[in-house]
């Protein structure tokens, strides 16, 4: 029991790492990414509808992201859901694609983008030590019937490497982020 406890929580720390990346691939970091337009919705139809699954995204250089819609005459919807977001770009439309040029980051915006990252970070390193909380108060649950006490802090101490472990990686995917935020 006291295993599955420890596997559970390590099957949730792992993903909070991955949420933690996935929050990091939108952050934008002077580079052209189609991660970048992940969380742009497009009301499609009449339906709120993701924009990768609208268009194709490609990055012909390292400065520009480009739009090809499947169907040319949602072009003008895209372009609105860009508007109206949050990537701070504003979208060139040339009839059947639409181009998104990337523009370089000021000195004070990088120190901005690298403190958002921390911020991110830090709510992923919450994440993982409530992780460890909950897998923690299984244990002594299962203290009082079924394991002895040197068995619950033994699981606990695993626990608490495991907690390590994952804080160490956040850190790690942290640094790499901000070294591409500095990066000019």
């Amino acid at each position: 029991m006291p295993q599955e406890i420890k596997k559970s929580a390590e099957e949730r720390m792992d993903k909070a790492i991955s949420s933690l990346k996935r929050e990091f691939a939108t952050l934008r970091a002077g580079k052209a990414s189609p991660a970048l337009l992940d969380r742009i919705q497009v009301e499609y139809y009449g339906t709120m509808t993701a924009l990768n699954q609208l268009a194709n995204i490609t990055t012909p250089d390292s400065r520009t992201l480009l739009i090809q819609p499947w169907d040319k005459s949602s072009v003008s919807d895209i372009e609105r859901a860009i508007m109206k977001s949050d990537v701070g770009m504003t979208p060139s439309n040339d009839g059947g694609t639409i181009r998104l040029s990337v523009p370089m980051l000021t000195e004070e915006r990088r120190m901005e983008l690298v403190k958002t990252a921390k911020k991110i970070a830090e709510e992923a390193k919450v994440a993982i030590r409530n992780i460890r909380r909950d897998a923690n108060d299984s244990i002594k649950k299962l203290e009082k019937s079924e394991i002895s006490e040197d068995e619950s802090k033994r699981y606990q101490d695993d626990v608490q490497k495991l907690t390590d472990k994952f804080i160490a990686e956040s850190d790690k995917v942290l640094a790499t982020k901000e070294k591409e935020i500095l990066e000019v």
